[in-house]
């Protein structure tokens, strides 16, 4: 008995050295961050292809796993030629539009966006071709000014400049806004958004 049981220990220690090994193999090297692999990024998301809709080009959605209330097949709505609105569920509303080969719309919306002066602005992602900002309501009431005056108004938004066939679109949330979660699952759709392949 007692020798079945060392013989055990020592099978345990060999398979434990083993994972040690295998483990330290595969180490990321300080100061790197892992690729998270595409499908463990878009679990909650449908790849769908919006061809029929006169744009080449794919995109990952929510899918009913997402809990934000959406519908198995997204809604495009494209009564314009050269924009298109994306519905999933009542609670993902998405704007693409088609610029043709203008480029550095980001860069111009950041400018007009620090030109106004009703919201404050806080960017959460700030890169060349994306960004995505919280937008708080300034309010600048007098002391007198009525309880209602002070509520804070919050919301965020993204806008995005991507390219297709040489194509410049515009992706984007509504006016309006979001809830951060939406804005954060409409900004791995945006990121997603690439040429259909043939």
């Amino acid at each position: 008995m007692l020798k079945s049981f060392r013989v055990n220990v020592q099978v345990l220690n060999w398979v434990a050295l083993a994972g040690i090994l295998l483990v330290g193999c595969g180490e990321i090297p300080e100061g790197e961050t892992p690729e998270p692999a595409p499908d463990d990024e878009y679990y909650e998301f449908q790849q769908f292809i919006l061809s029929d809709y006169e744009l080449p080009a794919v995109i990952a959605l929510p899918d009913e796993t997402a809990k934000i209330g959406a519908s198995v097949k997204p809604e495009v709505i494209h009564n314009e030629s050269f924009k298109w609105e994306i519905n999933v569920g009542p609670n993902f509303c998405m704007h693409i539009e088609d610029f043709g080969n203008d480029k550095g719309l980001v860069k111009g919306k950041k400018k007009k966006l620090g030109e106004q002066d009703i919201f404050k602005l806080k960017y959460m992602v700030d890169e060349e071709n994306l960004i995505v900002y919280e937008r708080i309501l300034d309010v600048k009431g007098s002391s007198d000014a009525a309880s209602s005056v002070g509520v804070e108004h919050k919301s965020y938004h993204v806008y995005a400049e991507r390219q297709i066939a040489g194509v410049t679109y515009i992706l984007e949330s509504r006016q309006e806004g979001f809830e951060k979660r939406i804005i954060n699952l409409m900004t791995k759709s945006i990121r997603s958004f690439r040429e259909v392949e043939e």
